[in-house]
């Protein structure tokens, strides 16, 4: 049996300001995908993209994940309760952010950024798809150091007891979980996909498919929400949210299978 570390969630203190670790891995998981976009167009996978395109696009889509994540987790988890306390939505200090509805708002950010440009959507989602998943995996790695999110309980021997759940029980580092399959392995699959020319959209089908079949997996050993606990046929809210993904990329790829490469 492990036992959490119980990292100080501030990782430093500059006079009356704190940084936090979640906060510097946000901004980690921002860096990641600028140093491997700026990879890839050094690269030319994306040719009719250049560097400032990259910069706008991180700079919107991090207004896409903030303002899409937060009204993702209201309309998702907590509708009851926010629409009883609206002035609530805004108390993003007190967390609650949704990855589907962050996901949601970077495709909208992409939307109208291609439209902008006269682009085809799926020439910056194909080029930004590979970008993505490390920058989860930072995300991740903040949910671990400040002992947030942890899995249901188990008998492995690397169940760790996580203090911030009110028991001594060994549970699944359900976050290290999500760090290796939705972080690691998801990059490197999109990584080796994405390094040959492929049909329009088949690289954003496979993000789909990917990252769906991963957070499904990994909610089987994720505590569920206390508020909302398991949904209809025994399964969570992040598993009842990653389905249309998986739905939406096989549907994708087996599409884009059909155009000519690119």
């Amino acid at each position: 049996m492990l036992l959490h570390p119980q990292f100080d969630p501030i990782a430093l203190r500059i006079g009356p300001v704190a940084i936090h670790w979640y906060g510097l891995m946000y901004l980690l998981g921002f860096a990641l995908v600028y140093l491997l976009g700026r990879m890839r167009l050094v690269r030319g996978h994306t040719p009719a993209l250049q560097p400032r395109d990259l910069e706008d696009l991180i700079f919107y889509s991090v207004l896409g994940v903030v303002l899409g994540g937060r009204l993702g987790y209201v309309l998702f988890y907590k509708p009851a309760y926010y629409l009883a306390h609206p002035l609530e939505v805004l108390y993003l200090w007190e967390g609650g952010m949704s990855f589907h509805g962050g996901l949601i708002g970077v495709i909208v950010v992409m939307l109208l950024y291609a439209r902008k440009k006269q682009l085809s959507f799926f020439t910056i989602s194909d080029f930004i798809a590979p970008l993505i998943p490390l920058g989860l995996g930072a995300g991740r790695l903040g949910n671990f150091i400040n002992g947030e999110l942890w899995g249901r309980p188990t008998d492995a021997p690397w169940g760790m007891v996580f203090p911030q759940a009110g028991d001594t029980v060994p549970r699944h580092p359900s976050q290290l979980y999500e760090l290796g399959l939705e972080g690691i392995v998801l990059f490197v699959l999109l990584w080796w996909f994405s390094a040959r020319p492929r049909p329009a959209g088949q690289v954003s089908g496979l993000f789909l498919i990917g990252y769906g079949a991963f957070r499904f997996l990994v909610e089987f050993t994720r505590e569920p929400d206390g508020f909302l606990g398991l949904l209809a046929g025994g399964m969570s809210m992040g598993q009842w949210l990653s389905l249309p993904m998986v739905l939406a990329g096989v549907v994708l790829f087996g599409l884009s299978a059909r155009q000519p490469s690119r």
